[in-house]
């Protein structure tokens, strides 16, 4: 057996698998913010030469497999299995983009949890044996977030300041077994703690972070009594798109349970975009939020030795527009990967 269970929603992997490549692609807005320089691709054109929002978002997805591929020489073709998800009805996003591909897929729903469960099932099956190289890729796009779950974007309303922008952008990538990784590997996917749907109740959609916090805590709080862990032992512990309400949330339920992760947090929706000169209001989220900064900021300094152990936690809301109309509460998921430096 590859893995060691541990606890009652976490993994140790015997044989770690490495996370050897990684690529973002994004928009103009998140190219204008602190991270923008550090995107692999980024374009001034949302559409990104398509016809309609839907169409760019794969167009992004296809965009950020074929450079993570590209950056190691790998040819779809060895890639055993790709996993992906975004936030469109049936995932079209998804199985638009990487059709080209041809690689066997397995399409995914976690909400902006998406890349920590790709990220969690590719390294589970690397681990396993079952091939050597898999991919996992998500994206979102403000465009067509935001026709599909709020207002299309002529209508002009107005947002609250809980409110959260959707992330234009696409993160792929590539994990490959131990049996096979290079020496110059210098990131491994060492655990991983999957996450169960918390519901604490709410129904505010434009308060997303407040719907994911629960779920967050819950997945940090099991990693470290899974793992026999405290806050730290990580570096970071970085959650996905929580963003200034839902943060301040996460660190009050996080020290009710006895842990304190004030100084190890960061949150991909207040990392990605600047909240002072880009009215972003709560922050960032989407699939791609957590993906992209993943790829472009976190993912070089655990390479570098600059963090040697990372608790990536993505946070997802996971709600639908039939959901939402219908009254429903919104209920969170969130996954956590170990990353470590080796």
């Amino acid at each position: 057996m590859e893995e060691t269970i541990k606890g009652s929603q976490s993994l140790i992997f015997k044989n770690a698998p490495y996370l050897i490549s990684a690529a973002s692609v994004t928009g103009s807005k998140e190219a204008e913010g602190p991270l923008g320089k550090l995107f692999d691709m980024t374009s001034e054109d949302d559409l990104f030469g398509a016809q309609t929002w839907e169409e760019a978002e794969s167009t992004m997805q296809k965009e950020a497999c074929v450079l993570a591929l590209g950056k190691v020489h790998v040819e779809p073709a060895a890639v055993r299995y790709l996993f992906g998800g975004d936030l469109l009805r049936q995932g079209i996003a998804t199985s638009m983009g990487v059709e080209g591909l041809q690689i066997p897929m397995f399409g995914l729903y976690g909400a902006c949890s998406t890349s920590g469960e790709a990220l969690a099932l590719a390294a589970m099956s690397a681990a396993a044996g079952y091939g050597e190289y898999m991919l996992a890729v998500t994206s979102s796009h403000f465009g067509s977030a935001e026709k599909e779950f709020r207002f299309p974007l002529g209508y002009a309303n107005q947002r609250p300041l809980s409110a959260h922008w959707t992330v234009t952008g696409s993160g792929a990538f590539l994990v490959r077994s131990a049996e096979r990784a290079a020496q110059d590997c210098h990131v491994r996917i060492s655990g991983v703690t999957v996450g169960k749907i918390v519901d604490y109740g709410l129904k505010d959609s434009q308060n997303m972070g407040a719907c994911m916090a629960p779920a967050a805590m819950d997945t940090i709080v099991r990693n470290f009594e899974d793992m026999g862990r405290t806050e730290q032992d990580y570096d970071r512990i970085i959650t996905g798109d929580l963003g200034y309400v839902g943060q301040s949330i996460l660190f009050d339920l996080v020290r009710g349970k006895g842990y304190d992760i004030r100084e190890r947090h960061l949150d991909c929706g207040m990392t990605i975009f600047d909240q002072q000169t880009q009215d972003t209001h709560a922050g960032g989220s989407g699939c791609g939020c957590a993906a992209v900064t993943l790829a472009s900021f976190v993912l070089p300094k655990i390479e570098k030795g600059e963090w040697k152990r990372v608790l990536f936690v993505p946070t997802g809301a996971l709600m639908s527009t039939v959901s939402f109309n219908e009254g429903a509460s919104v209920p969170g998921i969130a996954h956590g990967i170990v990353l470590e430096h080796c």
